[in-house]
């Protein structure tokens, strides 16, 4: 288990039956959360008092609804790295918190490489590794099919002083977009994905993890450099196991070019019980040099 621990903006402060009491700057959300199957031992005041609470809707979807006005958005920090942060119809705020530790890991490998690095995040959301990746100096492809997401991005790298930074911002399939690339003869010495457990394409194209993931590793080979830095894949896929990509990345990326493999779950700890919050798994390719 590796732990998003550092964050000084970000506090999941409770959690039980279903749901997640978080803290963001100084807003308090309430949302829920699959994975919590566990009671709630006790609901302390700040439960009911949340600025925003989720609810979940029985015939799907939801709504939130607020203690108080809240800003429209309003601006988290992880070390540099600065992010727009705003409740969304389907839950989510436009930053996974626990991904810091991703992000953490490539910027060391970026910094420590001391050669250029050219890095293609795919299905890349509001660019959170996008942001973390130009911090560390690469240059960065953002490729994501949602226009929104790609102009979030943007926002957050010009917040985090990084709005002239080698990045470019890509709407595209991102299956297509890789084929495209390789056909151009354009490499990248590391690739970041987070794939969806289900998808569909603009005609039609259906997308499933367990069907397309290792077919599409394979074709992320043809544009992998002679000498990649790193690999690194997401996952919130209910059911698929760190093992399985571990699998899947030996198959393909470290078939091809060694290497070393960490697969493993990510997390963030909860304040109020000690304990942590499973928030997917991750695998981790790295060049041996």
């Amino acid at each position: 288990m590796q732990m998003a621990q550092d964050w000084l903006d970000y506090e999941l402060i409770d959690t039980g039956n279903g749901e997640k009491l978080e803290r963001w700057g100084d807003i308090i959300l309430r949302r829920p959360d699959p994975q919590i199957i566990w009671p709630l031992k006790s609901e302390h005041a700040d439960w009911k008092q949340a600025d925003g609470h989720y609810h979940r809707s029985s015939s799907g979807g939801g709504q939130w609804t607020y203690k108080r006005s809240l800003p429209e958005r309003w601006n988290i920090s992880y070390g540099p790295l600065k992010f727009h942060i705003k409740p969304t119809s389907f839950k989510h705020t436009g930053l996974f918190p626990e991904q810091a530790v991703n992000w953490s890991w490539m910027m060391n490998k970026i910094r420590e490489a001391n050669r250029p690095i050219r890095v293609l995040n795919l299905f890349a959301y509001t660019g959170g590794a996008t942001v973390a990746a130009a911090s560390a100096g690469a240059d960065v492809c953002h490729v994501d099919a949602a226009k929104g997401m790609v102009q979030w991005a943007k926002e957050n790298a010009e917040l985090s002083g990084l709005g002239s930074a080698p990045v470019r911002y890509i709407t595209d399939d991102v299956f297509k977009f890789v084929q495209r690339e390789e056909r151009r003869g354009r490499q990248y010495e590391a690739i970041i994905m987070d794939p969806p457990s289900y998808g569909r394409g603009p005609n039609g194209e259906t997308w499933k993890l367990e069907e397309n993931l290792f077919p599409f590793l394979e074709s992320c080979m043809g544009i992998l450099s002679d000498k990649p830095l790193f690999v690194l894949v997401n996952s919130y896929t209910t059911g698929l196991s760190p093992t399985v990509l571990n699998n899947l990345l030996n198959l393909s990326i470290r078939r091809k070019f060694g290497g070393k493999l960490d697969c493993g779950e990510i997390g963030l700890p909860i304040t109020r019980s000690g304990m942590t919050l499973p928030c997917g798994i991750y695998g981790r390719w790295e060049s041996e040099d």
